[in-house]
């Protein structure tokens, strides 16, 4: 395969809308497909998860609801009971499903654990009904399905809502040691028209963003921020836009609206980080559409290749380290052509290397604004020459050496971060 088939193949697959927080939506995945083989009302779920996926979805609100919980998120899986919509599940909650997924709530026992795994990705859903037992379990991508079963006995994957596509392990080890100015080489000799499909993203975040700037979500990061803008006490600059674009999406994704995001590697968060400070960049300097679609592929390629090392769900905040890169070298490319990516890479680790992901929760609208505000000034400042030229803590001169310090920091310096931020989340009603 070449790499050009290779990325649009990445993209087809790691590109995809999804409504909500992307961990509780997944753990509805799993119910919601338990439960459709059950054939009948499910009087006990059990669902065991990753560290990461426990942590993601503890804080973030659901959509459809109120509330927060991932016994909520399992027991609204179980009320609609359709797979077919994938990670864009719950947005058809309705006012019926909403109460009887309360029904299963108040009446029957919903239970969300951890499970004994290094995976990053790992759910597991047991449902017993009056006469049936089903499992479902989804592996490494959050609507990935490997396995059903019906009372013991194991079912063939008729429908699976994802697939890993022709990629093989080998392709993609080849493919994550090459350059990044090379990534970018690659994508510049991909015909536009075959990246079109991009712009579907780009609007749809775009629409999300505007909500939250219109009016106030969750914290209101970026409905305060345009205010300030408005009132002249912060300029409306490529920085600041950026910024308010991708904070106020947050806001609106955060606080469990039933919208619709373009994700990014697993996470509508990284979605928004690494489409919209490039809609930044089309309002002050418009691109024409070919251009645009490469900064795109760049942008969510690169989020790709730094999640590859870091992990699909890291300690590490992805949005603030991969997806800030990806954005951030995309306009580099813009501006100053790939030359100036490796710069930009290295600016935003030596900036931003130690920022760990606490879970999805309203405050991630926060630091995606300061995500994309520094994408862009990373990128700036590299075009303009201010570059890691020595060694400098975890940013190596070779940018591709840095990413692999921070799969280090990652994987060796930081294995028990998600366990001791689980334990702080989980007791902060004993302080």
């Amino acid at each position: 395969m070449s790499y050009s088939n290779f990325i649009i193949e990445l993209l087809t697959n790691e590109v995809r809308p999804a409504i909500g927080c992307t961990e509780p939506v997944a753990i509805a995945l799993c119910t919601a497909y338990g439960t459709e083989l059950l054939g009948e009302e499910p009087k006990k779920i059990t669902v065991f998860t990753s560290k990461s996926i426990y942590k993601n979805g503890m804080d973030v609100g659901i959509p459809g609801t109120k509330k927060t919980g991932l016994d909520v998120a399992a027991a609204l899986g179980a009320a609609l009971k359709d797979s077919s919509k994938g990670l864009e599940l719950l947005g058809d909650v309705t006012d019926e499903k909403r109460e009887m997924a309360d029904k299963y709530l108040q009446e029957y026992s919903i239970t969300v654990d951890i499970a004994d795994t290094d995976r990053a990705v790992y759910i597991e859903a047991l449902l017993e009904s009056e006469h049936h037992h089903s499992r479902a379990l989804i592996l490494d991508r959050h609507d990935h399905l490997v396995e059903l079963s019906l009372d013991g006995k194991d079912l063939p994957l008729v429908k699976k809502v994802s697939d890993t596509g022709s990629i093989s392990k080998e392709e993609k080890e080849k493919f994550y040691h090459i350059k990044l100015q090379e990534i970018a080489e690659v994508i510049e000799g991909i015909p536009a028209e075959k990246l079109y499909f991009l712009l579907e993203g780009l609007e749809m975040n775009k629409k999300t963003a505007a909500l939250g700037i219109n009016e106030r979500y969750g914290l209101g990061v970026g409905f305060n921020m345009q205010k300030n803008i408005d009132e002249g006490l912060v300029a409306q600059d490529l920085a600041n836009l950026a910024f308010v674009l991708t904070a106020a999406a947050s806001d609106v994704r955060m606080s469990g609206e039933r919208v619709s995001v373009m994700s990014s590697s697993g996470s509508g968060n990284n979605g928004l980080t690494a489409i919209l400070p490039l809609a930044a960049l089309q309002d002050i300097r418009p691109l024409d559409d070919d251009a645009l679609v490469r900064a795109l592929a760049i942008s969510h390629t690169i989020t790709s290749y730094v999640k590859h090392y870091i992990g699909r769900l890291s300690n590490l905040c992805g949005c603030s380290i991969a997806a800030a890169i990806g954005s951030g070298s995309a306009i580099a490319w813009v501006l100053g052509g790939k030359g100036a990516i490796a710069g930009t890479v290295n600016n935003i680790i030596a900036n931003q290397a130690g920022v760990i992901c606490d879970g999805a929760k309203p405050g991630c609208a926060l630091k995606l604004g300061t995500a994309a505000m520094t994408a862009v000034q990373a990128a700036l400042l590299s075009i303009k020459g201010t570059v890691i030229e020595d060694p400098n803590g975890l940013a190596d001169p070779c940018a591709e050496k840095s990413i692999e310090n921070l799969a280090t920091l990652s994987s060796n310096g930081m294995s028990n971060v998600d366990r001791t931020i689980i334990d702080i989340m989980q007791n902060r009603g004993n302080q």
